[in-house]
């Protein structure tokens, strides 16, 4: 899991040295650079499920969650299940561009940042604090590295108006839904709703 953290934010922090990322670009050429990026990425990726999944199977090290009463407990997964809905929305009003991007400017940080912090209130163990506080410190670091750069930093989509939002927060609606009740019980194997 560490070494997919390293190679996956490694990759992305990547983006953000602009200079360094330009001489690879230079070397390389544009498609070789993307392609290699991909790559990296999905290995990276590849390897934190992995990784996250065999640290779960073989015995997960409580930090906190085994000394907060259980009532409490409850409560901070309730708030993240809550939290997840705006993180998702966020996440989705990157690509569907609208007032909402233009308000938040990098809401797909924002929807990480909200992601890994709701997710760091409801697991308080070590692989949980480590997985989501690595996906927390580097939306933190990018986002304050967007504020030095010249560039966008981001892909040149048209942001449209009120409509997009509609649209974003409709599509954001279902992909919560979606990842509530198929893709996390199914996939990660840990039930959000009802449970």
């Amino acid at each position: 899991m560490i070494l997919g953290l390293v190679l996956f934010l490694g990759i992305h922090v990547l983006t953000s040295l602009r200079e360094l990322r330009a001489g690879f670009v230079k070397a390389m050429g544009e498609g070789a650079y993307k392609g290699i990026y991909s790559l990296v990425s999905f290995a990276g990726l590849a390897l934190i499920i992995w990784g996250f999944g065999q640290y779960r199977a073989t015995g997960m090290i409580p930090v906190w969650e085994d000394k907060v009463p259980a009532g409490l407990l409850t409560a901070l997964r309730h708030i993240t299940v809550a939290l997840m809905l705006p993180a998702v929305i966020l996440v989705v009003a990157s690509y569907i561009r609208g007032r909402i991007y233009t308000t938040v400017k990098h809401p797909m940080l924002a929807g990480v940042k909200l992601w890994a912090f709701a997710h760091l209130l409801a697991n308080g163990d070590l692989g949980s604090i480590i997985l989501f506080g690595s996906f927390l410190g580097w939306a933190v670091y990018d986002r304050i590295s967007l504020k030095r750069r010249a560039d966008a930093g981001a892909p040149p989509i048209p942001v449209g108006g009120p409509t997009n939002d509609l649209i974003a927060i409709a599509v954001g609606v279902i992909v919560y839904l979606a990842l509530a009740f198929a893709f996390h019980p199914v996939v990660i194997g840990v039930p959000v709703m009802g449970a």
